[in-house]
């Protein structure tokens, strides 16, 4: 893909932004919602004029040094939660040291870094929200290099802003609830987890808090820093099918689906590589109190997927 450049200007502020992972869902929603701030330049790993690719910690470097960016936003990450088990060499270098890189970048440029984590840096204990303070523990190699990148951050870039979040999911490409819908309209009878608990999180509520948080921070900068940033409310991902499969039966807009019973299960019923957490709850009352925000629940963003894909 040809690097993408958007133009605008708010106040006669043209902020230039550099964007990783462009074409990723949370990256691809960020091209949206970044846009009205200024100079906009949207990367992947196969842009050609200016280096994306993560895996190349030099051509990053140069990429930040020869655009001069104000703002960083790294939605690149090595998201193959399995494969990192056989493959840590190279999620160690996507996930911890190119934002370990970008933020030595950016700290040259005097520019801000945002970052997204997740909640696998936790081991997935209790029942209880995590709190940005809480104790770390990730339970595999995703999670370790994910802390690992940001904690190079916080010690590298101190105008920076991490985001922890959960379960994502978007409306462009592959989720959860397409994947239930498919095997509802297949089977008559599903398995789903039902011991690990979390908020489904849109790609768009990431993207739109992260260009409220930009405009904030570039005033505010003692508000830099981790935040947990998560739908409101809780599901696990049994009920979350359940949701999905009865929303779309109530707006008749899944007339195939043949599913007439739907199973609840351990997560041990599915064999993974890596182990997953089973508390993935997040608490994002201090984003929500720094930044004047207050975040939907769940359901409304995922009805709001479902009635766009359907």
């Amino acid at each position: 893909m040809d690097d993408q450049t958007l133009w605008s200007n708010v106040g006669g502020r043209g902020l230039k932004i550099l964007l990783f992972g462009a074409n990723g869902q949370v990256g691809w929603e960020l091209q949206r919602s970044l846009s009205p701030l200024g100079e906009l330049v949207a990367l992947d790993r196969h842009s050609t004029e200016l280096c994306g690719d993560l895996t190349d910690l030099d051509g990053i470097q140069d990429t930040v040094r020869r655009f001069g960016p104000d703002v960083i936003v790294n939605a690149a990450a090595y998201t193959a939660v399995d494969k990192a088990e056989g493959d840590s060499e190279t999620a160690q270098i996507v996930n911890a040291a190119a934002p370990g890189v970008l933020a030595s970048a950016a700290a040259k440029a005097g520019a801000w870094l945002v970052h997204y984590s997740t909640d696998y840096v936790f081991d997935g204990s209790g029942t209880k929200p995590w709190a940005e303070g809480d104790p770390t523990g990730p339970l595999n190699v995703y999670g370790k290099t994910k802390l690992e990148g940001e904690q190079r951050i916080a010690r590298l870039c101190a105008k920076h802003l991490i985001f922890r979040t959960s379960w994502v999911y978007a409306a462009r490409g592959g989720n959860f609830a397409k994947t239930m819908l498919r095997l509802a309209s297949e089977r008559e009878t599903l398995q789903v987890i039902n011991d690990q608990f979390g908020a489904p999180t849109g790609a768009d509520l990431l993207a739109d808090v992260t260009a409220h948080t930009i405009a904030h921070v570039l005033e505010r900068h003692d508000d830099a820093g981790l935040y947990h940033l998560a739908a409101g409310g809780e599901t696990t991902w049994f009920d979350y099918a359940k949701y999905v499969i009865d929303q779309s039966i109530r707006r008749q807009a899944a007339p195939k689906i043949i599913v007439k019973k739907i199973n609840p299960v351990a997560t041990s019923a599915f064999p993974t590589a890596a182990q997953r957490p089973h508390n993935s709850r997040l608490n994002s009352t201090k984003l929500e109190q720094i930044f004047g925000l207050t975040l939907p629940p769940w359901q409304q963003g995922v009805s709001r997927m479902l009635a766009e894909t359907q």
